[in-house]
């Protein structure tokens, strides 16, 4: 028995960072009206970042779940040349991060995992054409999780085509989700999924990240009415969407607005008919790749 929907909408979310280290400071700086919440909430006893139990509650609420992709970065003083250390870029890249083997880490993985989440790799930064630290970082969080993951997403949608897709499959990995951009929205590669070697390794474009769209708290109705439009063209399509939202925009005092627009964009999508849930779960039951214009799902 199967159901028929007009179209998917997949949910993702990349774990980058789990705790505000320097973005209190920096925003202290940037946002003089708010400086002492941003200084406040940087101190090691306050986490604002850390929205796990948010989101899920969140979909917990709509019946629906999502992918999160864990990322598993290099440390820059104990896995990077002391000729990086002076780089200002590698201080955002490689300093306050997490390691998924911490406990308070390794735990919420496995509630998540444990709820029905899926649990994705988030390649580190130079991992895209580095395949013996992919599959280092893959054995790592799967030891975590207690079972292969099969998905992943590069660290700032790193893309070297068809480097990194060899490597991903290569590495036993069903799909990636790295094509994409953090400044453009749309349906920028189609309205399918991709099969770069005409097999069963599969790329999910990403059809919006949450940086992309106009800022939900100083332009709401510009930022509704974008995700709308998107909605829109992915039901006269019969596509498969991806968005991205990352934990820290569930952060109300710190990203105003985005927690409502997520949970409004999924409201208004099974308003539509459409199914929405995590990228292995679309993977499982994705449509031919000739029948383009409608999404088959089994119940």
């Amino acid at each position: 028995m199967s159901n028929e929907y007009e179209f998917a909408l997949c949910l993702t979310h990349d774990v980058d960072r789990v705790r505000k280290t320097f973005q209190g400071p920096y925003y202290a700086l940037t946002e003089p009206d708010r400086r002492n919440y941003h200084l406040r909430t940087a101190l090691p006893d306050r986490n604002p970042y850390w929205q796990f139990e948010t989101i899920m509650e969140l979909e917990e609420e709509l019946g629906v779940r999502s992918t999160f992709f864990f990322l598993q970065e290099k440390e820059l003083f104990r896995e990077k040349s002391p000729g990086s250390w002076l780089r200002p870029r590698n201080w955002t890249l490689h300093r306050g991060i997490y390691d998924v083997r911490d406990p308070s880490i390794a735990s919420i993985i496995r509630d998540l995992d444990a709820g029905g989440w899926e649990i994705g790799l988030h390649g580190s930064y130079d991992s895209y054409r580095d395949r013996e630290r992919l599959a280092y970082e893959k054995r790592v969080l799967e030891r975590v999780v207690g079972h292969p993951v099969r998905g992943v997403r590069q660290h700032h949608l790193n893309l070297s085509v068809p480097e990194t897709w060899e490597h991903h499959r290569a590495l036993g990995f069903e799909y990636d989700a790295s094509l994409g951009s953090s400044r453009a929205y749309g349906f920028n590669h189609g309205h399918g999924v991709v099969r770069p070697f005409d097999d069963g390794f599969v790329v999910f474009p990403l059809t919006a990240m949450e940086v992309s769209l106009p800022n939900p708290h100083a332009r709401p109705e510009d930022a509704w009415e974008t995700c709308e439009s998107l909605l829109a063209e992915a039901r006269e399509e019969g596509a498969v969407m991806s968005v991205l939202w990352h934990p820290r925009y569930f952060s109300q005092r710190d990203f105003p607005g985005y927690a409502g627009l997520y949970r409004r964009l999924i409201e208004r999508a099974q308003e539509m008919n459409a199914w929405v849930g995590p990228l292995e779960e679309a993977y499982e039951r994705l449509v031919p790749i000739d029948e383009p214009r409608t999404i088959h799902l089994e119940d």
